[in-house]
């Protein structure tokens, strides 16, 4: 475990941060797909294979993406209406991403620099990580496993705790966990659904550009800034506290 926040960050496993003695912290919430891991492809061909499967209509990739970071139930609402095979494509899904995955192929990876900032961020005393994002536990503690974070982020909120975005509660959540209030939580994420969501938990919304949707649309769903590489992230950061 890296000293400082990974330390004094209780979190899920054992009361609030402020109670830890912290003070004044920032929560740092990170959505997953299209902000530290780049899933593009994982994500469409898992989509693909799951459409194929019921003998339908594949979504081209900008409509495939557009609905990254919801729940697997809302996306596929969202891409077949609410009287389509929602629950079957659901499952198909899971399987195609399981089967991929257990193959080796490489289809995601984390963006470039996401790693050293991550472990920076962790080893800051003032900070404490969090993940909130539309992937499930499980598929969580398989993105932690691989890249040796399972002691860096101290709340993880998924579609398995709360509804699905941009409802605001995983935000909700993990500053209930953590002790931290929305106002100093920060959410970076890469869709509208992300910044709605901070929006409505009363947080501060960075969106970052090199996602699955456009600057405009973060710009218009809440972002309080967008930034275009992982330096001018952590310079947010370290101006927000």
């Amino acid at each position: 475990m890296i000293a400082g926040a990974a330390e004094a960050c209780a979190g899920q496993q054992g009361g609030s941060v402020v109670a830890a003695g912290m003070a004044n912290p920032t929560l740092l919430l990170f959505d997953l797909d299209g902000t530290l891991l780049d899933s593009a492809e994982m994500i469409l061909g898992s989509q693909r294979l799951a459409f194929e499967s019921l003998g339908l209509p594949v979504p081209s990739r900008e409509r495939g993406l557009s609905i990254v970071g919801l729940s697997l139930a809302e996306a596929f609402r969202e891409l077949v209406g609410p009287d389509g095979p929602i629950d079957a494509l659901a499952d198909a899904y899971k399987q195609a991403f399981f089967t991929l995955r257990t193959q080796g192929a490489q289809l995601e990876s984390l963006f470039p620099g996401v790693a050293p900032m991550i472990s920076a961020l962790a080893a800051n005393e003032r900070h404490c990580l969090g993940i909130a994002t539309g992937k499930s536990q499980r598929g969580v503690q398989a993105v932690l496993g691989s890249y040796g974070w399972e002691n860096l982020f101290q709340v993880v909120q998924t579609s398995d705790d709360a509804p699905s975005k941009p409802h605001p509660g995983m935000i909700e959540n993990a500053c209930r966990l953590t002790g931290i209030p929305p106002a100093r939580t920060v959410m970076i994420g890469d869709s509208s659904f992300d910044m709605a969501m901070a929006k409505a938990a009363g947080a501060h919304a960075i969106g970052v550009a090199w996602g699955f949707q456009s600057v405009e649309t973060l710009r218009q769903t809440g972002a309080k800034e967008i930034v275009t590489d992982i330096e001018a992230l952590q310079l947010a950061i370290t101006r927000f506290g």
